[in-house]
């Protein structure tokens, strides 16, 4: 086991990294970040921020001195730099999952190879793939790239074969995977840890909603039946051990007529496990500290009903958002991410409402959004 006292490193200084490290200086550890953004949010509090590329030689080396684990906060990491790390010191997740999840191609192979129920997909290379898979998918489909897609970007909806050629050609013909779009009753997640010795700790699942792309509003314990709760978790297990995976993941799911299909799976903390913060005994950032230091587990238990809402750059549009909107809700938490530059559609923070059901922490989240919109 890596006890506190050890310094742990992080490879992205975004806000996953933020609250990583609040959980793992809380826990006792320090944090090296390595992360080329000067501001980013994460080396702002971390106890050493080298300010280096991904794959600069010297700044691995550093890690590699004084690091007894490292872990990642987004999946584009380049695979060569967490091969280089793994050869000293305990890496987590480990190179072959995140290469697999970092790429739409080997993620959807990776799945049908190990039967696990998708959308109808095919792989995109060339205009006769482009030509071939749409025939056999039909309309409606969506174009996704197959690397660097996330939020909604680097994919576009197409009804006919000439609106898919166009996308592609405005993608600069890169490699691509076509979509069947399928009817959507809901979106939901399963966020889970494994550790050094195989255990799994499974979270609650989570009900999402998405607008322009971006996830909305997630709102636990969700509201399907128990049956697709406990086949979703049980689905999410199977693909941490079939990717011998360790540390926290996460696998979101479309429920279509009734049937659970995988829609991806983030080889990290999740947006939608934001809720854990301040529902759960244990968090899921201080998941990722207890499974890459080979510590036991922390209990997953929900202590109450949530709903988590993002706050995106839109809301700075008229200045500062009116914070005492949430505030002054005796069971709401902000949370703000340290950003400097809002953006629109940028993830600049989150807030929860705790409630003794999850229809009455949606109602007061949904309450609370309507009062922060620019337009008020």
């Amino acid at each position: 086991m890596i006890l506190p006292g050890a310094t742990l490193g992080m490879l992205g200084g975004g806000q996953l990294g933020r609250m990583f490290i609040f959980a793992a200086r809380t826990m006792g550890y320090r944090i090296i970040v390595l992360d080329p953004d000067p501001l980013s949010p994460a080396g702002e509090i971390a106890d050493e921020h080298l300010i280096a590329e991904y794959e600069d030689a010297c700044a691995l080396d550093r890690l590699v001195r004084e690091c007894a684990a490292v872990t990642t906060e987004f999946e584009n990491i380049p695979a060569s730099t967490l091969e280089r790390l793994a050869l000293h010191c305990v890496v987590s997740p480990g190179p072959l999952a995140v290469s697999t999840a970092q790429n739409r191609i080997y993620e959807k192979s990776f799945l049908r190879d190990h039967g696990f129920p998708t959308a109808p997909f095919a792989f995109v290379q060339s205009e006769d793939d482009l030509i071939n898979a749409f025939e056999m998918i039909r309309s409606p489909a969506i174009l996704k790239v197959s690397r660097f897609g996330y939020d909604g970007k680097g994919q576009t909806k197409a009804k006919d074969l000439r609106e898919a050629l166009a996308a592609w050609n405005i993608m600069k013909r890169e490699t691509c995977v076509l979509e069947g779009q399928v009817h959507l009753d809901t979106e939901v997640s399963v966020i889970l840890a494994r550790g050094l010795d195989n255990e799994i700790a499974v979270y609650p699942v989570s009900e999402n909603s998405h607008a322009n792309g971006v996830l909305d509003i997630t709102v636990v314990p969700a509201c399907v039946s128990p049956e697709l709760i406990q086949e979703a978790q049980n689905i999410a297990r199977e693909i941490a051990i079939q990717l011998e995976y360790v540390g926290v993941l996460a696998v979101e799911f479309f429920i279509s007529q009734g049937k659970l299909l995988v829609n991806e799976i983030a080889p990290r903390p999740h947006n939608s496990g934001h809720y854990t913060i301040d529902s759960c005994v244990t968090s899921q950032f201080e998941q990722q500290v207890r499974a890459m230091c080979g510590l036991p587990l922390g209990d997953t238990r929900l202590l109450s009903p949530v709903a988590m809402v993002n706050l995106l750059g839109d809301l700075w549009q008229n200045g500062e958002p009116h914070w005492e909107e949430i505030l002054k809700s005796p069971r709401a938490k902000l949370h703000l991410y340290g950003k400097r530059e809002p953006r629109a559609g940028r993830k600049m923070g989150h807030y929860t409402c705790l409630a003794s059901t999850a229809m009455a922490a949606r109602e007061e989240a949904l309450k609370i959004q309507r009062e922060l919109r620019p337009e008020k």
